[in-house]
């Protein structure tokens, strides 16, 4: 029984942190778009809030719960798929640090990036997403 909690747990945490990693790079391309200082003294405000408030505390109920899921079921560990979605998702934390660090810049009006180049950094988490989601349903390998 504690499994399915962690696992809804961890879908709940999940859904959310994506919706922070589809939705922030997606402010940031409104931000680099815009040229009034109310405008993008607004996007630093839900940027920030976004992050922190969300994203931060989403990714790490994230890995908690999927942390909870792999104890109870070490055998996993043998699994191909598991490797392949676990290095995704050190890849995906990885996105989320670079979304924390561009965030900075923005904050200190450093951004050098166009709104085109953050058009296309907003898909990334879409194949992320594709990919793990394949590999935990189909458990390919």
């Amino acid at each position: 029984m504690a499994y399915l909690w962690f696992k809804a747990l961890h879908l709940i945490a999940m859904v959310c942190w994506f919706a922070g990693l589809f939705y922030l790079p997606r402010l940031f391309v409104y931000h680099a778009a815009s040229t009034d200082s109310i405008s993008q003294e607004r996007f630093q405000i839900m940027e920030r809030k976004l992050y922190r408030g969300i994203m931060n505390p989403s990714m790490i109920a994230t890995l908690v719960f999927g942390g909870l899921m792999l104890y109870l079921n070490p055998s996993w560990f043998q699994s191909g798929w598991l490797h392949a979605k676990l290095t995704l998702i050190v890849l995906l934390v990885g996105y989320h640090h670079v979304c924390g660090a561009m965030l900075k810049k923005f904050a200190n009006n450093a951004n050098t990036k166009s709104h085109v180049f953050y058009r296309w950094f907003n898909e990334i988490p879409v194949i992320f997403l594709l990919a793990i989601i394949i590999l935990a349903v189909l458990k390919p390998f």
